[in-house]
């Protein structure tokens, strides 16, 4: 079940992604890379933007991208703006700095922006609770000493909400935002607030409900008049249905309606970004007009989470995000990105240096490329702006597998654990970890300081080598009762998963076994299969999707009575709650809003 929030607010396919990316690598070897000077001159921005060019050029034909823009601010000035590859295939319209795109999440950041406006003015304490400007708002928690859910959890996505209201999210014709209210009356929050870090686009828009109540006006309208209009961005909007061109795999496809506007539905350009990106460098000002407070951004872009242990070095602000760039400067990389089915989009910034940088495409193989492009473009940029090198690539690490083996006790990781991609299977063999997930198999390596470097095993069977994962480790730890799989690279740590212990099935859920069909399909995606299973004293839901052939999440939960169960681990998607109901209706069980029937019932 887990799959319906994981395809909709991040990576599709973890794995498949790092593959393309190492083939991609390979690809681009063997093309004229543009030569570097011995010394970049301050200011000159030529090689950055020939280099950056000979990238993106490269990063199209491999993965197969139709139209991607691309823009870069230094100070106060948008010193390079271009479009590459096609706006309109059919129309044979060129992509430019004033073709509008999908922003997907990064509408996240403008809803956070509006929430910050309404407590400079003194309409919104972000630390009350979130029904105090939306009194309809209630959902049912099993945590009855936790605190509320505020504006500013919401905000840096430890509300403990779950992380999507599935029916209607996407396709068909999208609801008002405010109709979310009634809709999660009978759903269980996933945690209590300020526990863990779990991503949600339901408590974003839920948000902006808040927002739209206290402006008397439509979330979309409000957005026009408080934050596009002040700051020039004339060809922004909120929109659930957008008039515009997006690709899969080289074919136009109809952009896909989407309800929950304020978490992602912007639509805009680079040039309109690059007019918020210049505001948020300036401290809140547009030209000599204030626009946000200093204190508000500085608040903003703070580390709200440094005193939630399960979040390990995982830092976000108030809609921005830190980690995740690589970018060498000795500080943060305040960025967002945003992931929907045929587009993806990403916006960063170093506040320090006064650089920002924003890429969009409007292809759904784009994902991986745009985040590249924005790395490499940022770190040029620095070196160009300020001289700041990045630091020489270490060696690849030898794992040393065969002495660590024999201190290592592997059998005590014979397990079933949760993990960002779904359920895995450990098994222990004489000197290395098997792991299993998503079809595929991973060799993991011990090494002499107690954690385990990371291979592919080619059709299962020969361990190869994968350039991306020469710098990734991973360990166990114990964090409160939680036994977690702990990530390591570039020097943090970050959850991955955790260890799952079997429990005891009650009969009724047993009687639920079997493949189901949602009733009364919402449109959009929708899985095709979805599947309740037993495996090895484990409940485990499965599901596919036709969009995307091979894709198979599967996510074990665990039963807390003979009515319900919870998706097991921690962090998002988890901690979500299936339920069943047995009535005159008949037997089903609802999930996010949706109704599933066991097929032949």
């Amino acid at each position: 079940m887990k799959l319906f929030a994981a395809c909709q607010a991040g990576p599709r396919n973890a794995l498949t992604a790092l593959l393309l990316a190492a083939a991609t690598a390979l690809l681009g070897a063997c093309a004229s890379v543009p030569q570097k000077p011995a010394e970049i001159a301050r200011g000159d921005y030529s090689y950055t933007r020939e280099y950056v060019s000979w990238l993106i050029e490269r990063e199209m034909r491999a993965n197969n991208i139709t139209g991607l823009s691309v823009g870069l601010v230094d100070g106060q000035q948008l010193v390079w703006a271009e479009g590459f590859g096609l706006a309109d295939v059919e129309a044979g319209t060129p992509a430019s700095a004033s073709t509008r795109y999908r922003l997907g999440s990064i509408a996240k950041v403008f809803t956070a922006t509006a929430a910050m406006q309404l407590a400079e003015q003194g309409r919104m304490n972000i630390d009350r609770p979130l029904a105090d400007y939306l009194p309809e708002f209630a959902i049912r928690s099993r945590f009855p000493e936790a605190g509320p859910i505020t504006p500013r959890n919401i905000m840096h996505h430890h509300s403990g909400l779950p992380s999507n209201h599935l029916n209607g999210m996407l396709g068909g014709e999208p609801a008002p935002i405010a109709s979310l209210v009634e809709a999660v009356r009978d759903d269980y929050v996933a945690y209590p607030p300020d526990f863990i870090f779990s991503y949600s686009n339901l408590a974003y828009t839920l948000l902006g409900a808040g927002i739209e109540r206290l402006a008397g006006v439509p979330y979309a309208r409000h957005m026009q008049q408080a934050l596009f209009e002040p700051l020039g961005m004339h060809d922004s909007a909120f929109e659930g249905r957008p008039a515009l061109k997006e690709y899969r795999k080289g074919r136009e496809v109809e952009p896909i309606a989407l309800r929950d506007l304020p978490s992602g539905g912007l639509v805009s350009t680079v040039e309109d970004i690059s007019r918020f990106m210049r505001m948020v460098l300036a401290g809140g000002r547009i030209g000599e007009r204030p626009f946000l407070q200093p204190e508000t951004l500085a608040e903003m872009l703070r580390p709200q989470n440094e005193h939630v242990a399960l979040d390990l070095d995982m830092r976000i602000g108030l809609g921005w995000m830190f980690n995740g760039l690589g970018v060498h400067h000795g500080g943060p990389v305040p960025n967002h990105g945003g992931t929907l089915l045929d587009s993806h989009s990403l916006m960063a910034l170093l506040p320090e240096h006064e650089l920002g940088v924003v890429v969009l495409a409007n292809s759904g193989t784009a994902q991986n490329s745009v985040k590249k492009i924005v790395t490499e473009l940022l770190q040029l940029a620095l070196e160009t702006k300020s001289g700041l090198r990045p630091p020489a690539a270490p060696p690849p690490t030898a794992s040393r597998a065969s002495d660590a083996a024999a201190a290592a006790d592997l059998s005590a990781y014979n397990a079933w654990y949760d993990s960002m991609i779904g359920l895995v299977r450990v098994n222990a063999g004489r000197s290395s970890l098997e792991a299993e997930a998503l079809g595929h198999t991973f060799q993991l390596d011990p090494t002499s300081e107690g954690l385990f470097g990371l291979r592919y095993k080619l059709f299962g069977l020969i361990p190869v080598r994968v350039p991306l994962f020469d710098d990734l480790r991973v360990s166990m730890a114990n964090i409160g009762e939680h036994e977690v799989l702990v990530g390591h690279i570039a020097g943090h740590s970050m959850l991955v998963g955790q260890r799952l212990e079997p429990s005891p099935i009650p009969r009724k859920l047993l009687d639920y076994v079997g493949e189901y069909e949602i009733v009364g399909g919402t449109g959009g995606l929708v899985p095709d299969r979805l599947a309740l299973r037993v495996e090895d004293g484990l409940l485990v839901g499965e599901c596919t999707f036709s969009q995307m052939p091979g894709f198979v999440l599967r996510a074990a939960l665990q039963p807390i009575s003979e009515t319900e169960a919870i998706i097991s681990g921690l962090g998002t998607g988890k901690g979500e709650t299936l339920r069943i109901v047995d009535d005159k209706e008949g037997r089903r069980l609802l999930y996010s809003g949706l109704e599933l029937r066991r097929k032949g019932d």
